[in-house]
């Protein structure tokens, strides 16, 4: 079954070109099914190709999906038009007393920054508490994971000596977990990060699972079942050809950038890179669907209430 967003958002002909089943709201209207209803907290700079990433694999499963674009509501990009932001987004002081089943929490390129310089770290930090009375499922991603394991567990991301930057295999630690649902023993994910989250930080949290997690760029997708809460510290959103972007973005800048492991064949940036990840990221976010869908209350303003754990 199709997503459901705005004819004219820009997603909408991008994913109905890609063979993505997508439908309008006066489409949707006309089904008796309950939809989905996600949201994008979108940080990200570049919002029209963030939204067309996250959409592309909340769109591809069996459900109708109810997507509604949020920003923070004093920032304001620099990156996307003024008149975009003002069609499709809501700002989240507008939208906290409603009722989600999922929200996806992106990154930023912020990773510098403690998190309590981040100007609207706040308002985020409410919307994370927020979470926990009014979303079932929430995705933190990236930066947007960093900050959650952080709010919630106090743990601290650490500076690394060089970008992590590149493709790299990452081991299944919980074959048997719903969210890990047909991946293989091992998958290839996007990382492109200069901090980390580490492993003896992890551990020492009870309440924490590490599903996947790499001997080269340390822990990547965690359960927190108690906030009902995936934090992914990797990219499996990312397109084909977002690394190349980013290293030649930094390589006309002259940022001092490696060129991205394990991307290019036989790392040769004249080549154009393999997508070798694009299966397991749809397999997780179509998992992560489909527990929501299993789990949510049907009666969305019960949501938040009847329990803390999504499978107790």
């Amino acid at each position: 079954m199709p997503i459901k967003i705005p004819a004219d958002l820009p997603a909408y002909d991008v994913l109905s070109n890609e063979g993505v089943m997508v439908m309008s709201p006066d489409q949707a209207a006309h089904q008796d099914i309950r939809p989905l209803r996600i949201g994008l907290l979108n940080l990200m700079p570049k919002k029209i190709q963030t939204e067309n990433q996250f959409a592309r694999l909340i769109g591809a499963t069996p459900l109708q999906i109810d997507l509604s674009l949020i920003r923070m509501s004093e920032h304001r990009t620099k990156n996307t038009a003024a008149e975009h932001m003002a069609e499709f987004y809501r700002p989240f002081q507008e939208i906290k007393d409603e009722k989600f089943d999922g929200l996806i929490i992106t990154g930023a390129p912020i990773e510098h920054l403690p998190f309590e310089d981040v100007t609207y770290w706040d308002e985020l930090r409410e919307v994370m508490d927020w979470t926990q009375t009014n979303v079932h499922s929430t995705f933190g991603v990236c930066w947007g994971g960093m900050a959650m394991i952080n709010h919630f567990h106090g743990i601290q991301k650490h500076p690394l000596e060089a970008k992590a930057f590149g493709c790299f295999r990452h081991r299944n630690l919980h074959a048997a977990s719903p969210y890990l649902r047909g991946f293989s023993d091992e998958c290839v994910i996007p990382v492109s990060r200069w901090t980390e989250i580490r492993d003896d930080d992890v551990s020492e949290q009870a309440g924490l699972r590490t599903l996947l997690g790499s001997d080269e760029v340390g822990p990547c997708l965690i359960e927190d079942p108690s906030h009902r809460a995936l934090y992914i510290f990797n990219h499996f959103e990312y397109d084909s050809d977002t690394l190349k972007q980013e290293y030649d973005r930094d390589v006309e800048n002259g940022t001092e950038i490696n060129v991205p492991c394990h991307y290019y064949p036989d790392d040769d940036p004249s080549q154009p890179p393999l997508n070798r990840w694009r299966s397991h990221a749809h397999l997780l976010y179509g998992n992560w669907i489909s527990e929501i869908y299993q789990t949510t209350p049907f009666d969305r303003s019960k949501i938040g209430l009847e329990t803390t754990d999504l499978r107790a």
